[in-house]
């Protein structure tokens, strides 16, 4: 859809006042809640029961295996009474049941068939939690067709229990087409209505702050300033020494394509940064003083890393720093032994190369990184996030391993007691392409960022700056 396209700036009501104000951040601050909020539509009870918490099942999915539970115990009980009914010793009719089992005269493989279902719907529908109905149904299927023979098969006028014995038949097979209905008519459909809820509630809730972004629709920042580049010296010992002058590498004239692919990958990125920040899966995994460090278990990207501290410094003060200083990052950080900004894309987006310092007592060898950045303002909040990216003229090297970072960044929430001060969330995602026990490079992450907090906060008091 573009501009000219009839509904797009209803969707914003204030899209002409804000690109009227400043372009520097009023343009580029808008709430999360800017269209119709996800908590308008009703949540059903039907909702609720399909929602997954983590990684446990449902609650209707776990229904359906206490369902099932229920069937095998069921159909055992009226097994055993069937038993107890002919007036034999139990154990006689057991074992005549089983060990000299006969298709004419024992009942114990209509316990048997409810066991097979039990393993089976347990196996799929509980342990690997598959979302569709071929195993119920085949399942179901051969109970059926099982029971339809007993049913020809068995000697009923021998039978000294027949009424018991057509119930156990009749239950088995009523329990057998309401498991199939159960799943087929509750727990799939609201399980996927719960899935659609939630993709609604993300796309709702919080894509409106790169909506314009992501589906391609006019822009609301402010035109790109250009790809300005200010060339610099080159360190000795750099990955680009292979240049005497920097202004050779980069930057490069990208074309509108690759513009928009980075604003895209920019956006997208912030949206990611926005949605951890928000999650309340955190655990505490350290304590320093009043630096906090929370891990958070992902099945896609593995381990992501969260800092929280508090900095003596406004949150638009320490984002000028981080976002602009990039190049003063080496006078502070000792993690850092290069950084550089290697690309300006707009005001709000850049890409930056940085090469780590040594770690773990030389465990970890130096890795480079080549980051692209964007930064927004949402709901009296800043975001600064940072993601892994390619750029034409630096592909990875051979001095040094390159290194990944995934969706991540900085968030910089105002303190309402003290507008000189500022709570500080750092998100981190590293793949830094090393061999070594998952448990040592964890703490080894851990101790770097206590080590980051350390130093900006002494850089900071030096500079002896609070705005």
């Amino acid at each position: 859809m573009t501009s000219e396209e009839p509904g797009f700036l209803s969707n914003f009501p204030n899209y002409q006042h804000q690109i009227n104000q400043s372009p520097f951040d009023i343009s580029h601050s808008q709430s999360i809640n800017t269209i119709p909020s996800i908590r308008d539509y009703v949540i059903s009870e039907d909702l609720l029961a399909g929602q997954r918490q983590g990684d446990r099942m449902s609650n209707v999915r776990r229904f359906f295996c206490l369902f099932v539970t229920f069937d095998f115990l069921f159909i055992s009980l009226m097994w055993l009474i069937c038993v107890m009914l002919k007036g034999q010793n139990i154990m006689n009719a057991l074992s005549e049941q089983i060990l000299h089992y006969n298709v004419h005269t024992s009942l114990f493989d209509i316990v048997f068939a409810a066991f097979a279902r039990f393993s089976v719907l347990i196996l799929f529908y509980a342990c690997v939690q598959i979302n569709h109905w071929i195993v119920i149904s085949v399942s179901t299927a051969l109970s059926c067709a099982f029971l339809i023979a007993k049913v020809f098969m068995y000697d009923w006028p021998k039978s000294s229990q027949p009424v018991f014995e057509v119930l156990l038949v009749l239950a088995s097979f009523i329990l057998s087409w309401g498991e199939a209905w159960f799943l087929d008519f509750k727990v799939i459909p609201q399980e996927d209505h719960a899935n659609r809820y939630l993709i609604t509630a993300t796309e709702s809730e919080r894509v409106p702050i790169i909506r314009s972004y992501v589906q391609g629709l006019p822009s609301m920042y402010t035109e790109s300033v250009g790809n300005f580049y200010s060339p610099m010296a080159t360190p000795e010992g750099s990955l680009l020494e292979r240049e005497a002058d920097l202004s050779a590498i980069f930057p490069v004239l990208l074309t509108p394509d690759q513009v928009n692919d980075y604003k895209h990958l920019g956006a997208r990125t912030l949206q990611t940064a926005w949605d951890l920040y928000q999650k309340q899966d955190w655990k505490l995994e350290k304590q320093q003083d009043q630096d906090l460090v929370f891990v958070r278990k992902d099945a896609v990207v593995g381990t992501i890393f969260k800092l929280e501290t508090e900095i003596n410094v406004s949150p638009r003060y320490l984002l000028d720093e981080l976002y602009f200083g990039v190049t003063n990052l080496t006078k502070w950080n000792s993690s850092i032994k290069e950084s550089h900004k290697v690309q300006t894309i707009d005001e709000y987006t850049d890409i930056t190369y940085q090469i780590s310092a040594d770690g773990a007592g030389g465990l970890v060898s130096s890795r480079d990184f080549v980051n692209l950045r964007h930064w927004a303002h949402v709901e009296e909040t800043y975001i600064l996030a940072s993601v892994k990216c390619d750029h034409p003229r630096l592909p990875p090297g051979s001095k040094y391993t390159r290194a990944e970072n995934g969706a991540g960044g900085y968030i910089f929430e105002n303190i309402p007691e003290n507008e000189n001060k500022c709570r500080f969330i750092w998100i981190v995602n590293p793949n830094l392409k090393i061999k070594v026990p998952k448990f040592i490079l964890d703490k080894e992450i851990v101790k770097m960022m206590f080590t980051f907090a350390r130093d900006l906060k002494e850089y900071l008091d030096g500079r002896g700056e609070a705005k």
